[in-house]
């Protein structure tokens, strides 16, 4: 009996018997397509700090070269996830994208990100819009992203189409080392690298959300057979990087934002990281702490497409491109 007693004991205790570790869960891998460049921080962050293993997945992060690629990968199942313009989603949803595609598109957003932080920006020697007549503009792709943003740019500087020649230059990285080639004479640029550019004397000329005011930029959204199909998967991405978002808004963070600005960008110098964490933790304009869409940025980002996009198409419903019930489930207590 005092044996048993003793042995109890010491299995209490945790000596002399063997402890088997549980296995740690299995994380779900994600395949997630975006651009390159310093907006990809919610991202990286979530990377970093755990926060997708946390919630139970893990992404196998690539860079896309352009719009067509990505949108071709996503929707003929080569990528889960974009991380990228919800115009993109619309174009090819509506029939109305830069390239064919096998299957037809059955695409959903499911949260959003920023305004797109879009800057005009020209060759050191264009000071004004008016001096970009009879240059040509750089844009991904003729039909999708931002092209249309540039496009009522120019319109409202009194610049027709036919003063100006769109060229597909490719994501905002190729963009931004193709003006510094000199390969055209303007182009938007998303933020940093508009930063970058200034820093080397090229002109800033303006700001689309100046012009536009509201505008829902980069999104996440994949096929929705894919997220019904991996609900969990989505959801813990989901909640990743809405956890990145408010890791990235804590000021006792700042530094370390800044170092993986700096470690992603090797044209981005610490004082350009200092004012792009400052653009994006902007009261005002910054990043999307709550991962929500804009749904007033959405409607004018649907009205230029309406306006430019071909063939025509009645764009009068925001809620065919999302999905709010996902959204719901992710985060049961946000404000509705």
């Amino acid at each position: 009996m005092l044996r048993s007693i003793f042995v109890a004991v010491l299995c209490a205790l945790g000596v002399g018997t063997t402890v088997h570790a549980q296995p740690a869960p299995q994380l779900r891998t994600i395949n997630v397509i975006t651009f390159g460049g310093g907006i990809n921080l919610p991202i990286l962050v979530a990377q970093r700090q755990g926060f997708f293993a946390k919630h139970g997945v893990e992404i196998n992060l690539r860079y896309t070269p352009n719009s067509v690629y990505l949108m071709t990968g996503l929707i003929e199942g080569r990528f889960d996830i974009a991380s990228a313009a919800i115009d993109n989603l619309v174009a090819y949803q509506e029939g109305q994208g830069e390239a064919p595609v096998k299957v037809q598109p059955d695409l959903v957003a499911v949260m959003g990100f920023d305004n797109g932080y879009l800057n005009l920006v020209a060759l050191p020697e264009v000071k004004t819009v008016a001096d970009l007549r009879g240059k040509d503009l750089g844009v991904d792709a003729l039909s999708t992203g931002f092209a249309f943003v540039l496009r009522e740019m120019m319109d409202k500087a009194g610049i027709k189409d036919s003063e100006v020649k769109y060229v597909r230059s490719g994501g905002t990285p190729l963009r931004y080392a193709a003006l510094l080639e000199r390969k055209f004479g303007a182009t938007l640029l998303s933020s940093p690298f508009d930063l970058q550019a200034e820093a080397k004397g090229f002109t800033r000329l303006g700001n689309a959300t100046d012009l536009l005011g509201a505008y829902q930029g980069r999104a996440a959204f994949g096929m929705r057979g894919w997220l019904r199909d991996n609900e969990a998967a989505a959801i813990g991405f989901m909640r990743a990087m809405r956890e990145a978002m408010e890791w990235i808004y804590d000021p006792q963070n700042r530094e370390i934002a800044e170092a993986v600005l700096v470690a992603n960008d090797r044209d981005l110098t610490p004082a350009l990281a200092k004012k792009t964490y400052d653009m994006f933790v902007d009261k005002k304009g910054g990043l999307s702490r709550d991962v929500k869409i804009d749904m007033a940025g959405f409607k004018v980002l649907l009205a230029l497409r309406a306006k430019y996009g071909e063939p025509k198409r009645d764009l009068s419903d925001p809620m065919k491109y999302i999905d709010l019930e996902l959204y719901r489930k992710a985060f049961p207590n946000a404000p509705r």
